[in-house]
């Protein structure tokens, strides 16, 4: 899909310069096997509060995007790292270290690239919030508070990011169905998010009108792989 490429080359582009090559190598190959949802709905976002198709005129939307889509793989390794705890294992070790600095880079080239726009606020409480309930996982692991449940608060809160972002992209805020959709959308997800379906996504814009008429029926399609 072309918005989901786009996303993926400005990604990638943003780190670009990384090194050592090891730490380089497996950063992209964490992005080339990513789901692109993230900076997909950014992009969509953006084309449903301007219907004047601002992405095929405007580079900067495709940033916002491969920013949201950054944070949120950085934050995605940060949660399976805090889950599998690869350093119990002396021969994971090394890996344990390399992918630490991997979502530590992630996280940062993200908020670069959101930094100077409408949707850096956005950006740093969305990490703020994943910071609390990881903590708040770890405290109740042996307690009665179901820590599951925790971890799909990031996917939602990144999907808002992305529809704040793409708004913001076109100087405006997110409506009342766009952030419905991401809501519903997060909810199907779950903790990993399916590949974008090609038809779903450019050939079909993501629309307030289409929103308004049937959001279930578009959060299922932007998420059918």
């Amino acid at each position: 899909m072309e918005q989901a490429d786009s996303c993926r080359r400005a990604a990638l582009e943003a780190v670009t310069d990384v090194e050592p090559p090891a730490l380089h190598e497996f950063i992209e190959s964490t992005l080339e096997s990513a789901s692109m949802l993230p900076g997909a709905l950014t992009l969509e976002s953006a084309r449903a509060v301007d219907s004047s198709d601002p992405i095929g005129r405007d580079d900067g939307i495709v940033t916002h995007a491969a920013g949201v889509q950054l944070i949120y793989e950085g934050l995605r390794l940060t949660r399976s790292l805090a889950h599998e705890e690869p350093w119990s294992d002396a021969e994971t070790d090394a890996d344990g270290d390399l992918e630490v600095l991997a979502a530590d880079i992630l996280v940062a080239r993200g908020f670069y690239l959101l930094a100077r726009t409408d949707a850096a606020d956005k950006a740093v409480r969305t990490v703020q919030a994943f910071g609390r309930d990881q903590t708040h996982r770890l405290e109740s692991r042996e307690g009665s508070d179901p820590a599951a449940t925790r971890d799909t608060n990031l996917e939602r809160d990144v999907l808002e990011l992305a529809v704040c972002a793409g708004a913001a992209a076109v100087d405006e805020g997110p409506s009342p169905s766009l952030l419905e959709t991401a809501d519903e959308i997060a909810a199907a997800a779950d903790t990993s998010f399916p590949a974008v379906k090609r038809s779903a996504i450019g050939t079909d814009p993501l629309s307030e009108h289409s929103l308004e008429e049937s959001p279930t029926d578009r959060a299922t399609s932007v998420t059918d792989s």
